[in-house]
């Protein structure tokens, strides 16, 4: 194992390394057929490929994330409306990055740099400091480790550690927009076990209520089929977990090939989006699947979010396989 001072500046040709990029650098790690490459900038997930197909959408390769691929989303998943929430008493306003709709989108730290701890062929481990703001007046260090095996695929693990001085609001979800082959999203399969959808409304995609998911309807995917032309961006909870506690999100495209993605249960919420986009080459590209801590506007509702006390920590992890 390699260890990095606390400048954060990697030792020579760390495992693959690459110095200068828009993100940072950029770490690749290989176990068995898979190989993946991880950002500096906000620890995000470039690339998964098993036996050189890739299980991920992509970033372009300049310049900053797009749509949050394969980003690490925190202190909070999804969206806070009017980006106005109460703490403890406390009114908090945190600035407008989804201005289109009103909403603080998607957390704090997909553009934060973050410092190596350490890394292996198959292993890099990132750190961050997220401090107080006016949107967040709270101090957190953030731990991400992505760790590929050669059988199971990626394991992403985050650590929030609450350093300052109060008691923290928090949430976390990865971001990865999955692709289960060369066919389109349209003829893909998903099968995932939920038995409550979030419903939202159409202009702000913020909650209105909770809905039972019926058998049969739009949004049963308790058997595998097509998802065809529909369209998704809701959030799921009361999900079907294996005898461990994992939920297993499926999708498999028509030629046999597919990809996994499971979590535990520390996270009992799922966000499923088709990635619907008004540009014609960005449409539908990949099934954005993201467990998260909390739904949607939790900072404002209160649902599941974390209560993170000083010196305690919060640890969330997923896994990413394909064949």
């Amino acid at each position: 194992m390699n260890e990095y001072e606390p400048t954060g500046i990697p030792a020579p040709d760390a495992t693959g390394a690459d110095v200068g990029r828009d993100r940072g650098e950029l770490f690749t790690l290989t176990a068995g057929t898979y190989r993946a490459e991880v950002s500096a900038v906000g620890a995000v997930l470039e690339s998964l490929t098993v036996s050189g197909r890739d299980l991920l959408v992509r970033n372009p390769e300049q310049g900053p994330i797009q749509f949050y691929r394969g980003a690490i989303v925190a202190p909070w998943p999804n969206r806070i409306g009017d980006g106005a929430y109460t703490w403890d008493g406390e009114q908090i306003q945190a600035a407008l990055t989804e201005p289109e709709r009103g909403n603080a989108l998607h957390g704090l730290v997909s553009f934060q740099p973050f410092s190596p701890v350490s890394t292996t062929t198959e292993a890099v481990q990132l750190r961050t400091e997220l401090f107080p703001s006016p949107g967040y007046p709270f101090h957190l260090e953030l731990t991400v480790r992505h760790a590929l095996n050669p059988q199971s695929g990626l394991t992403t693990t985050v650590t929030a550690r609450n350093i300052g001085h109060r008691d923290a609001p928090y949430g976390v979800c990865p971001h990865p927009y999955l692709v289960a082959g060369p066919e389109p999203l349209d003829d893909w399969s998903l099968q995932v076990e939920a038995g409550t959808v979030l419903t939202v409304t159409e202009d702000r995609l913020l909650p209105t209520g909770t809905e039972p998911v019926a058998p049969g309807s739009d949004f049963d995917f308790r058997s595998a089929r097509v998802i065809g032309s529909q369209f998704i961006d809701h959030a799921f909870t009361d999900l079907g977990r294996d005898q461990d506690g994992h939920l297993t999100v499926s999708v498999t495209a028509p030629g046999g090939t597919g990809v996994e993605l499971t979590a535990g249960e520390e996270c009992p919420w799922l966000q499923i989006h088709t990635a619907d986009r008004p540009e014609p080459e960005q449409n539908r590209l990949g099934l954005a699947v993201e467990p998260m801590t909390c739904p949607p506007d939790a900072f404002r509702s209160g649902t599941d979010v974390v209560r993170l006390s000083p010196g305690l920590q919060h640890e969330a992890a997923w896994s990413i396989r394909g064949w």
